[in-house]
């Protein structure tokens, strides 16, 4: 097509649409996933970014949301270049052409910020060691990796004090986690019950330890346990500060907190216990293969 009939503002018309694709496509990226999100949200955005530990893209992910504008963009200008400087000019040449473009700057400068920001805060995610994945060959294979699983005596949202010695004969995902958490938390919460499902393991209890339990206490542990939808066996604990980071401790989570936000950086972790209540699997990501591994216990 040529500039001739690229006139009347069409080219500039072009470019304002890919810019608001393009922060379309990266809010759907980037954004912080509530735990009542529908499922085909997580599968679309896996589907089409890639979800890494920290609940960011993978490297495709990153390629094709930096990679696509700019490719349209330069489409654009080999194709239009002449109409989209003429529009440009025209669009500075107004007070309400000046006030559009203003505003398109400091959404922009806002969407940059945003974004910055959160890739800021899941580097300290993935920046963060926790488990090892434990040793195993084909996930349908039996697990090669056990260990006493360490004690966790703290409280539920039940008010009752809790023992793993209640789940004894089950198969049982631990995991950690924190109500305030908008990034990482409410996937792995939601990707474990999403496997359970996959892997028919109806039996198969969630156990989630809080990484805060200065906000996270016991009288707001019912609260949380209907944030995340937990089943009527699933378990969120908490306690005395001092009980749960021995906990963390025990389970060689590491976690960092900012004591002036109350945020914690961590990543994401998991731990399959089988039926005799021992370690079979220690995970961080993956998730995808946890249905398969569940079937192994």
């Amino acid at each position: 097509m040529s500039d001739a009939r690229a006139g009347g503002g069409l080219a500039l018309a072009a470019l304002g649409a890919i810019l608001a694709i393009t922060a379309a496509w990266w809010a759907f990226a980037l954004w912080p996933v509530p735990t009542d999100v529908p499922e085909w949200v997580l599968r679309t955005r896996a589907a089409c970014f890639g979800t890494t530990a920290t609940g960011l893209p993978h490297v495709g992910g990153w390629i094709l949301l930096i990679g696509e504008p700019v490719g349209m963009v330069g489409v654009l200008v080999a194709v239009w270049g002449d109409a989209l400087r003429r529009d440009l000019r025209r669009l500075r040449s107004t007070f309400g052409g000046q006030l559009v473009a203003v505003a398109t700057l400091v959404l922009l400068t806002y969407g940059v910020a945003a974004a910055t920001q959160r890739v800021r805060s899941a580097r300290g995610v993935a920046e963060a060691a926790l488990f090892t994945p434990a040793p195993f060959t084909d996930p349908v294979e039996e697990a090669l990796y056990s260990e006493p699983a360490p004690p966790l005596g703290l409280v539920d949202q039940h008010g009752q004090a809790f023992s793993l010695d209640a789940l004894r004969g089950r198969r049982v995902m631990v995991t950690f986690a924190y109500a305030h958490c908008q990034t990482i938390c409410p996937t792995i919460v939601k990707d474990l019950k999403l496997a359970r499902r996959d892997a028919q393991a109806a039996d198969a209890a969630l156990v989630v330890v809080t990484l805060d339990p200065w906000r996270d206490t016991p009288s707001r542990l019912a609260a949380i346990a209907a944030q995340w939808q937990l089943g009527p066996d699933d378990r969120v604990l908490s306690g005395p500060v001092p009980d749960v980071l021995r906990v963390l401790e025990a389970w060689k989570v590491s976690h960092a907190r900012d004591e002036r936000t109350g945020e914690v950086t961590h990543a994401s972790a998991a731990a399959l216990l089988g039926r005799d209540g021992r370690v079979r699997y220690r995970m961080s990501g993956d998730w995808q293969r946890t249905a398969a591994l569940l079937q192994t216990l």
